[in-house]
């Protein structure tokens, strides 16, 4: 699931807008948007997990970028979170093994610990319904054991963990916004936590809402939060990508529902690009038709909450659930950033942003 990296750089030259906001299924064009007739093939493909790649989550490493990671979960009863490096490789030293089904994985940067600002990657683990976190770099587990989340449901799949963002509001405090296989369709679908430090250095979890709308079509996996507009985003599959916003005490409306046509199967991973602190791109993967749609991050002048689609964009990734993608230049392969992409033959594809942007998309 997208985190944006507190590291930014220059904005980028806003690329092409168009007016049309759909297209067909999968294979044809609507005029005015544009659509890669290749495949757009990745810089990289990492090494395989053991049994089933869903999430990533990219770690910017500030004191030197070309040695940032990407986190990525197995999606197995005895799954794990994997580490590689910018080439694809397997950290080995810092694989977390022995994990009950990890399904999405995000990252922030500096929760207090210790009284140390400590950056961390979060999991869901499916079958324990707990989250899963661990400090980073090394991967050191700062959770208990584990933290229980959607405690007292009662409904079937109620509780079996899927997505998971990790919103860090202007106040510096930071929430987990949680989903899950199954839940209510009127609202509370999504539970949000505020993550704090107990006492002893380990992360606890206080449940501040609940809200999110479901349409009952299949589920809600998904969710990027946008943490400088203070929005949240999930996929409600087969329905479109929802808006709310990020902050608890801005309340539940719904601001938005978009990509409600023109997506050949599930609505998935979104991935949010900053051209600014207000522009760039959300990506969200067409499952179906291994491709991502790209939409404006930021809405027109009379309608704020309005996402154009901009671009369609063919990815070799095949039957992607998760992305992240990144602004920041990390090596001499990411100059302009980096896009990473599951894939469902076990690895996860890293694509330059410039490939993705091509021509309508600008970079800088």
């Amino acid at each position: 699931m997208n985190k944006l990296s507190k590291y930014t750089f220059a904005p980028l030259a806003l690329g092409l807008f168009v007016t049309a906001c759909g297209q067909n299924p999968a294979g044809k064009t609507v005029a005015g948007v544009a659509d890669t007739s290749q495949q757009i093939k990745p810089a990289v493909i990492t090494e395989p997990v053991q049994f089933d790649t869903d999430d990533p989550a990219i770690w910017i490493n500030p004191a030197d970028p070309a040695k940032s990671l990407v986190i990525g979960t197995d999606k197995d009863a005895n799954g794990a979170l994997y580490v590689f490096d910018l080439n694809g490789k397997i950290v080995k030293d810092k694989v977390v093994k022995g994990l009950q089904r990890p399904n999405n994985v995000d990252l922030a940067y500096g929760l207090m610990l210790n009284g140390k600002p400590t950056d961390i990657a979060i999991t869901t683990e499916r079958i324990t319904h707990k989250l899963r976190i661990f400090s980073l770099p090394d991967m050191k587990p700062v959770d208990n054991g584990g933290i229980d989340v959607f405690v007292g449901e009662t409904g079937n799949e109620y509780r079996d963990l899927m997505g998971i963002a990790i919103y860090t509001a202007k106040d510096k405090k930071m929430y987990a916004i949680v989903g899950r296989k199954n839940g209510p369709l009127t609202g509370g679908y999504l539970w949000q936590y505020l993550l704090q430090d107990d006492g002893t250095g380990h992360v606890k979890a206080t449940l501040v809402r609940k809200f999110g709308k479901y349409s009952g079509k299949k589920e809600i996996e998904s969710i990027a939060v946008d943490n400088e507009l203070g929005y949240v985003y999930y996929s409600d599959e087969q329905t479109g990508v929802r808006q709310y916003y990020a902050d608890p005490e801005k309340g539940d409306k719904e601001l938005a529902i978009f990509g409600t046509t023109g997506f050949a199967v599930d609505h998935e991973g979104i991935s949010i690009y900053k051209l600014t602190d207000t522009t760039g791109y959300i990506l969200v993967s067409d499952q179906g038709a291994n491709r991502f749609q790209i939409f404006s991050r930021e809405g027109t002048k009379t309608e704020p909450f309005k996402h154009q689609l901009l671009k369609i964009a063919n990815v070799t990734a095949t039957q992607s659930d998760g992305s992240d993608v990144t602004t920041t230049p990390l090596n001499s392969t990411f100059k302009h950033g980096l896009f990473v992409v599951m894939s469902d033959d076990k690895t996860f594809h890293y694509y330059r942003w410039e490939d993705i942007a091509g021509k309508e998309l600008k970079v800088k």
